[in-house]
């Protein structure tokens, strides 16, 4: 694997279930893949209008999924993306001089490295590196990237922030593992924290791509003038802390262990973004859209996918043991509010994002 020479800062690591079991994340990340599929002519309107190919010298040319979990979502969005840029060489008039392709998966180094590359496909056009580390500091040399992509991993914070552990701030958030229905102390608190993150994610970006080149995020959105309680992924968070509080109330865990736990996860809005990356100043906005998946899924599904995504950070903090029953309780729990699960949908919450470097 490839090694970063750079120092970065030892961060906090929220790994999705690895291996191939019925709870790994391998099994149960068909959500993301929708997601992103709905994003996908988007992605090769993207690469034939914006991405200059003319102007790249360089031979191999680079990718990189930022927080690829354990497949196949990472390989079937690579694929996508080789193909498109395939096409992008041939309608220039240089097919004869399509490059060979690297591409680069990174992830924090407790991702299951292992189940990745056991699971790549046999017959890729592209050579294949693993980059452990978080994409909060600098990953790659500096002008060596020439298209970076993300999909549903920059929602994850660095960390969680500290106020809200602290008794004596208006941002503690007892009885909550979320900022979803909590005072805006706790909602302020989560924004700055994932504003830092984003000016350090988009700084370490924009040394890293060559000029010209792209960079494709996805991630979990707030529309305008939407509750997050109100928008899917805070609706089941909800749940999940609802579930977690009847299990303190009935003794199976502590109502200290519930007041201590929050999820370090948050849904941008747009202009949240926009102004990040104005701030920025290195990089263009050549696309920003707000996208409805019309992804639906019943109770169980959302229980599975769920457990997937935070069953280590949950196990960390609880113990293990109450992972099966903290789960079951949860997915009884979607289905009696199939209903208002389902009205969560009805606004676009995903965030399509077209980035260039100047």
């Amino acid at each position: 694997m490839s090694s970063n020479t750079n120092s970065t800062p030892t961060l906090q690591s929220f790994p999705m279930n690895g291996g191939d079991g019925p709870h790994s994340y391998l099994k149960n990340s068909d959500l993301q893949r929708e997601a992103t599929n709905a994003s996908r002519t988007m992605i090769e309107d993207a690469i034939a209008e914006k991405l200059d190919v003319k102007c790249f010298s360089s031979n191999p040319f680079r990718l990189v999924d930022l927080g690829c979990s354990v497949g196949p979502n990472t390989f079937i969005a690579m694929q996508h993306i080789v193909e498109a840029i395939e096409r992008k060489y041939s309608e220039e008039g240089l097919k004869p001089q399509v490059p060979e392709f690297q591409i680069f998966f990174n992830d924090h180094s407790t991702n299951d490295f292992n189940t990745l590359f056991s699971s790549l496909p046999a017959e890729r056009r592209y050579f294949a590196c693993g980059v452990p580390g978080s994409f909060h500091g600098r990953l790659f040399p500096e002008g060596s990237i020439h298209l970076m992509y993300s999909s549903y991993a920059l929602q994850w914070l660095s960390k969680v922030p500290e106020e809200l552990l602290d008794k004596n701030s208006p941002a503690w958030n007892r009885g909550r593992i979320l900022y979803s229905n909590a005072p805006d102390e706790v909602s302020q608190a989560y924004a700055a924290q994932f504003e830092n993150d984003m000016e350090k994610f988009l700084c370490a970006r924009a040394k890293e791509l060559v000029g010209g080149g792209i960079m494709v995020l996805i991630m979990p959105a707030l529309p305008d003038g939407i509750p997050a309680s109100q928008i899917p992924s805070g609706f089941m968070f909800d749940l999940l802390g609802a579930t977690l509080v009847d299990m303190a109330i009935e003794g199976l865990i502590t109502e200290h262990q519930v007041d201590s736990f929050n999820l370090p996860v948050y849904a941008a809005s747009r202009e949240q973004m926009t102004g990040l990356v104005t701030r920025n100043g290195f990089l263009s906005i050549e696309r920003m859209k707000i996208v409805n998946t019309a992804s639906k899924h019943g109770g169980k599904e959302c229980g599975m996918h769920l457990r997937a995504g935070l069953e280590g950070i949950i196990a960390q903090h609880f113990g293990s043991g109450i992972v099966d029953e903290l789960f079951d309780r949860f997915s009884k729990k979607a289905v009696e509010f199939s209903h208002q699960l389902e009205s969560s949908h009805k606004e676009g919450t995903q965030l399509f994002v077209v980035l260039r470097r100047k």
